[in-house]
């Protein structure tokens, strides 16, 4: 996968994947991270509900149980998940207590023994997205040992964080932001590992830099919040761009076609609210875009309120009204 858009905590979520869908054919979308033990211990399947327009669309899973990794595997290629992937990279102090997420980085021999148990427990592809380290850790000793004994356990797939987790001292906040980026060192383990297929990312912001990493020599790139704040940014030229197919996407028609989506999020007893706050930055840097993300954060929580305030927000950007 050339470009995929980042797994985020409360962010993407299937309303805003099934946006993001209509934007970008081809970019490979992430949930965000549901935990082994919500699915296998508490029977949370709801977590694995999205609609079938989102494909490609890979589970983000967290934990460090093999065989209750293995389980949740297997009920998100049930549920026709077209990847799973695990989660060695989020510092969220809940996911260090679980020992799972960016901990993992310690210990590579464990997350091969996941990856394994949750390869032979399902046939669609299994892939790890990782840190370049934790905390004092040296990246330079770390990452290579760490990708060799998990593509040992026959994970072929990475994406890779290119900044340290500091788990002592930064909040997951600051980690996303604090430790330096390390690119030279991503592209120098594409160089070491050649047959692996490898996706950078970390405050990659527009997709003309996406290109320059995939011209270095990177196999893929993942983008986070650029990818949520400007929607229409990274994703409507992506597929021309990117993939080499297709046309470049209108985020207006994009709204016009989340719509219907609305009304049968509406019918079926959801709130408007949890659409259309992942709609917000879609008109960024474009004229009318401040009054269509008032009249959205403003009207979308008042009873009643439903795709007549969409279309009154659409009608503030010029080339739509």
């Amino acid at each position: 996968m050339r470009l995929s858009v980042a797994p985020m905590m409360d962010w993407t979520d299937r309303h805003c994947r099934y946006l993001h869908r209509l934007l970008s054919a081809r970019t490979l979308l992430y949930t965000e991270m549901v935990t082994s033990p919500a699915l296998v211990r508490g029977g949370a399947l709801h977590l694995l509900d999205y609609s079938p327009a989102e494909h490609p669309v890979a589970l983000q899973l967290g934990g460090s149980d093999p065989e209750e990794l293995a389980k949740a595997a297997r009920f998100g290629a049930d549920a026709g998940y077209d990847e799973i992937n695990l989660n060695v990279g989020c510092p969220s102090d809940r996911v260090q207590s679980g020992t799972f997420g960016a901990v993992l980085m310690r210990q590579p021999d464990l997350v091969a023994d996941c990856v394994k148990a949750m390869q032979d427990a399902v046939d669609v592809e299994v892939t790890v997205k990782c840190r370049i380290g934790v905390d004092d850790q040296d990246p330079q000793q770390v990452l290579p040992a760490f990708l060799e004994t998990v593509s040992a356990a026959g994970c072929q797939r990475f994406s890779i964080h290119a900044r340290k987790a500091w788990l002592q001292g930064l909040s997951p906040k600051e980690n996303r932001d604090i430790p330096p980026l390390d690119y030279p060192l991503v592209l120098r383990m594409k160089e070491q590992f050649p047959h692996l297929h490898l996706s950078i990312n970390g405050g990659i912001t527009s997709l003309q830099q996406a290109q320059e990493l995939l011209k270095a020599g990177m196999d893929g790139v993942m983008i986070g919040r650029a990818a949520y704040h400007q929607p229409a940014d990274i994703l409507c030229q992506a597929d021309p761009l990117i993939y080499g197919t297709g046309q470049a996407s209108d985020p207006v028609q994009a709204v016009q076609q989340m719509l219907p989506y609305i009304e049968a999020h509406l019918s079926g007893g959801g709130k408007l609210g949890q659409v259309t706050r992942h709609m917000l930055g879609l008109f960024a840097g474009r004229p009318g875009a401040r009054q269509w993300r008032r009249i959205l954060s403003e009207g979308a929580h008042k009873p009643g309120a439903g795709p007549e305030l969409v279309q009154q927000a659409l009608d503030q950007i010029p080339q739509a009204a």
